[in-house]
């Protein structure tokens, strides 16, 4: 039961991970089952391919770099939601173990998915609040927050899923308070 409960924190971290960059989880988890740290799902074996690592690699350094260009950064963030999406339910899905596929396929749609887009739905407000407010100059420092938090967020995954399961819960608490600030009240 213990090992169910860490696979879930781990899967609820790393879509965390995806709704700031998403590759980074998804490299950050291959390396981990390539080296034997973390084991996947039998049907996400794969992932641990040399051939995943590398693929996963080189996608991630794309994925940051373009975050550095301006105005392919607020392009990027229209396909990322989607994109975060599907990503925050595979890597729920690759890492939850012993439990039924229902249970495991919930979870990963609501947990792992609704993370990674909140998050990411999130971060590309920011992305345009930022290119409005400074013509696009501030967001390479978006970018570096976002990439650096992906970058936390998958290490304590992997390494003190609990931990990063409790950062989950600050990061959505924050979200949650910031949205309460700026929506606009009823009259």
């Amino acid at each position: 039961m213990t090992e169910t409960i860490i696979s879930i924190f781990l899967g609820i971290g790393l879509a965390a991970s995806v709704g700031f960059r998403v590759f980074v989880p998804l490299f950050a988890l291959s390396l981990a089952s390539y080296f034997n740290f973390w084991e996947l799902n039998e049907s996400w074996q794969w992932i641990g391919s040399l051939t995943a690592v590398i693929t996963l690699g080189v996608a991630t350094l794309v994925e940051i770099s373009a975050y550095y260009i301006p105005y392919l950064d607020n392009l990027l963030d229209t396909i990322a939601i989607p994109l975060a999406t599907v990503a925050g339910t595979a890597v729920m899905v690759s890492t939850v173990v012993d439990l039924s596929p229902i249970i495991t396929w919930s979870l990963a749609i609501i947990a792992g998915g609704g993370t990674a887009a909140a998050i990411k739905s999130s971060a590309g407000a920011t992305r345009l609040a930022s290119t409005t407010t400074t013509a696009g100059f501030g967001n390479p420092v978006v970018s570096t927050v976002e990439t650096g938090t992906s970058l936390v967020m998958s290490i304590f995954s992997i390494f003190l899923p609990v931990i990063a399961f409790v950062l989950v819960i600050l990061i959505l608490f924050i979200i949650f308070r910031l949205y309460k600030k700026i929506k606009p009240t009823k009259s």
